[in-house]
């Protein structure tokens, strides 16, 4: 796969390409990019996937909360491993976003070689939202581009959309939202000095920092979780929340205790794979029924990513 930039140009007719933002990198858009790559096999064409450089609701309303799921470079990698023979990351600008859907299909051609658009199921582009795909086949026909709808992802686990997968992990609905992935929610950050509370209670813990703002993170609460440490995968369980049993303040932490570990790793990446809710972040009676309910957390932990790694390996 090449991966392009915006100055490069490709000959006329040369491409069948696909558009979107692909947040998440999921099943339905597995079935999209494989459908492309078909399409552009039959024809003699190469398959090109445009993403966007950036969410159009961060572009259009800076303000917004709105997180994503995945980074931009975790983004590239995902649509990588669907193996197009192109991918564009698009700059997503104001003055793109004031194009029409004919004025878009026009640049594509004209820029990328677009003979042919693969459009993904329910999938809209342009400023005119209301626009049907019979709408966007018009105007095709008039530009010379051949519009073709991608069949709906109707696997085990349909329906799945972004916004779905969104709702799932801030719901805590990790197990779910890893189902309509086919992989674990990811988040990364660097190790960095928390409250120092794990260790005097028997459950070290290392303080992840230094996020992605725009990435979501599940809901508060407890998860069994694998953490990636340069080439090393360790197990363990992580907590997001306001440690409320210790008073640690309003701030929102997450820490992990990884399992069988003792090292010092301060200022060091870290990743956590989500793999399964523990349970809800409650206020304790005391430090005794927290150690008591880590003491469960942890043992459920284990079972819960032994499970996980047995059914992944089979």
């Amino acid at each position: 796969m090449k991966i392009l930039g915006e100055n490069d140009r490709l000959p006329h007719g040369s491409t069948v390409a696909t558009i979107g933002m692909f947040d998440g990198v999921h099943r339905g858009h597995a079935t999209l990019v494989d459908f492309l790559n078909r399409q552009a096999r039959e024809m003699g064409k190469q398959s090109l996937v445009i993403t966007f450089l950036h969410h159009p609701r961060h572009v259009l309303r800076p303000n917004d909360p709105f997180r994503l799921i995945m980074t931009l470079e975790d983004r590239l990698q995902q649509i990588g491993a669907l193996n197009p023979d192109l991918l564009l990351p698009l700059d997503f600008t104001k003055e793109l976003s004031q194009l029409d859907s004919s004025q878009f299909i026009e640049l594509l051609r004209d820029r990328y070689g677009m003979s042919v658009l693969v459009s993904g199921y329910n999938h809209h582009f342009g400023h005119n939202r209301g626009e049907t795909f019979e709408d966007y086949c018009r105007h095709g026909e008039r530009l010379g581009v051949k519009l073709v709808k991608a069949p709906e992802y109707l696997g085990r686990y349909a329906p799945v959309s972004s916004t779905i997968i969104r709702g799932l992990i801030a719901a805590g609905k990790v197990d779910d939202a890893m189902r309509c992935m086919g992989r674990p929610h990811v988040i990364r950050g660097k190790v960095v000095h928390g409250f120092h509370n794990g260790r005097g209670l028997g459950f070290p813990t290392a303080n992840v920092g230094e996020l992605d703002s725009k990435i979501l993170l599940p809901h508060n609460g407890a998860y069994a979780v694998l953490a990636h440490l340069g080439d090393r995968t360790l197990q363990g369980m992580a907590n997001i929340g306001k440690r409320p049993t210790l008073d640690n303040g309003d701030q929102i932490s997450i820490e992990v205790n990884l399992f069988d570990f003792d090292e010092d790793i301060y200022g060091q990446d870290i990743s956590l794979e989500f793999i399964s809710f523990l349970r809800l972040e409650f206020k304790m009676c005391g430090i005794e029924e927290l150690k008591h309910q880590l003491t469960l957390d942890r043992n459920n932990a284990r079972r819960l990513l032994e499970e996980f790694l047995t059914t992944k390996q089979s």
